[in-house]
């Protein structure tokens, strides 16, 4: 990939490149709605579509465009550059929803500070969800967090791609303090860990829960391991 293609993604066309945006917990302003219709405009961009992580693909740009996109989209534009958190997804939690246990929105804007330039061996996707309906399909996340009465409920090594896997239960009853925390040593002991390449499912089909809860989870002084299965 040259520079003047630097943080944008090849498409089917092998000719046009894609761009993604960054938008912490699917939580978008009037301004950033009006930049990205004026980016669209401007570039004359084929495609914009809302994902299912909660982001605006800009698609069918022009080799050209890609940097001044990115430019223009400012704090909005989402280079993809090597393996990261793609994407922290909240549905709206106790901020209007009757059904909302805990603040999904808050603690995935946290998240999404927290992870926002780490890298990895392989994309990470993460799903906040504010009650068990699971709106943000958080058991098929790589980190899944489900609120209840009594705090967060946390899940590692979920996918939801061509080989489907629920992620395996870590811990029940979690703070908000303490999920994050989680969240974060479960990642760099992933990060440490896995192969290139390698997803959080497969990894936890190749290593098995027993060892995560022995090599990290025993030293995780709010978990009961009776209760990680």
């Amino acid at each position: 990939m040259t520079m003047q293609t630097e943080g944008a993604v090849l498409q089917r066309d092998g000719k046009t490149y894609a761009v993604t945006t960054r938008i912490p917990a699917g939580i978008i302003t009037p301004d950033q709605l009006e930049t990205i219709a004026r980016v669209g405009r401007t570039y004359q961009v084929p495609i914009l579509k809302i994902t299912s992580g909660q982001r605006v693909l800009f698609a069918g740009l022009k080799p050209e465009d890609v940097q001044s996109v990115i430019t223009d989209l400012g704090p909005l534009a989402k280079p993809e550059t090597e393996p990261c958190v793609k994407f922290v997804q909240a549905c709206v939690g106790t901020d209007t929803c009757r059904y909302g246990k805990q603040d999904s929105i808050g603690l995935a804007r946290i998240i999404d500070e927290r992870f926002k330039d780490q890298a990895f061996p392989a994309k990470i996707k993460v799903g906040v969800s504010g009650c068990p309906r699971c709106c943000s399909e958080s058991h098929t996340r790589d980190i899944g967090l489900v609120a209840t009465p009594t705090g967060w409920t946390l899940f590692f090594g979920g996918n939801a791609g061509t080989r489907p896997r629920f992620g395996d239960l870590i811990a029940r009853d979690l703070t908000a303090e303490e999920a994050v925390d989680c969240a974060l040593r479960l990642a760099a002991y992933y990060r440490s860990h896995a192969q290139p390449h390698e997803r959080t499912a497969r990894f936890m089909e190749r290593t098995g829960i027993e060892t995560l809860k022995s090599e990290l989870l025993s030293l995780i002084p709010y978990i009961p391991l009776e209760q990680v299965k």
